[in-house]
Order: structure tokens, then C-alpha cells, then sequence
């Protein structure tokens, strides 16, 4: 099982970024997938999740609601993270994660750094 982030960077606050995570080593469409982050010297917090296969169930963090959206593309393995009106506490480095009846699967992480 693999997850490998990308499209993490340096952004000004009120910037977008957009974020992937491909997966392989799982049957992708039957697990729920997720970003994470993890700001320095905090835990990992859940950002966004996308439930269901068709990516029509999600639920996100409050301080995300309407800035970032998830979203999956099951033909390609890959799952999305698009970022607006970033903030400078959304500083952390994201973590893609996959649940099912497998396992619990994360990435390696991509730093997202929002600074002015």
C-alpha cells in the first residue's frame, strides 16, 4: 500500500493550493479517504473526508467549511484536496489517509506553508 501527497508549497494568506494523494496497493474505491494535518507541536487533526465511492458523502473541519473542498477520482486512484482563502494558521503538514476493511493506511505528508 502506497499513498504518496503532492502539491504542497509556500502561499500568501488568501491563496489557493491544491493538493493530491495517488494511491495504490488497495482496492481504492471501497475505502474512505481523508486529509489530515498536523500543525508543529500539535496532534493530527482530520481536515476532510470523503466517505463514500461515489464522492457524494464528505464532511469537513469547521475552520475548513467553505475554503477547501474534497474530492476523488476512483478511475486514477487519486484523491484531492483544493485549498482558497488559506490562512496562516492552516500552516501544517497534510497527511492523506485511507480506511477500510484493510487497514488504515497514511501518507508521508506534504507541507503546506501559508505566510505574508
Amino acid at each position: 500500500v502506497q499513498l504518496v501527497e503532492s502539491g504542497g508549497g509556500l502561499v500568501q494568506p488568501g491563496g489557493s493550493l491544491g493538493l493530491s494523494c495517488a494511491a495504490s496497493g488497495f482496492t481504492f474505491s471501497s475505502y474512505a479517504m481523508s486529509w489530515y494535518l498536523q500543525a508543529p507541536g500539535k496532534g493530527r487533526e482530520l481536515v476532510a473526508a470523503i466517505t463514500s465511492a461515489d464522492g457524494s458523502t464528505t464532511n469537513y473541519a469547521d475552520a475548513v467549511k467553505g475554503r477547501f473542498t474534497i474530492s476523488r477520482d476512483n478511475a486514477k486512484r487519486k484523491v484531492y484536496l483544493q485549498m482558497n482563502s488559506l490562512k496562516a494558521e492552516d500552516t501544517a503538514v497534510y497527511y492523506c489517509n485511507a480506511r477500510g476493511w484493510g487497514g488504515d493506511y497514511w501518507g508521508q505528508g506534504t507541507q503546506v506553508t501559508v505566510f505574508s
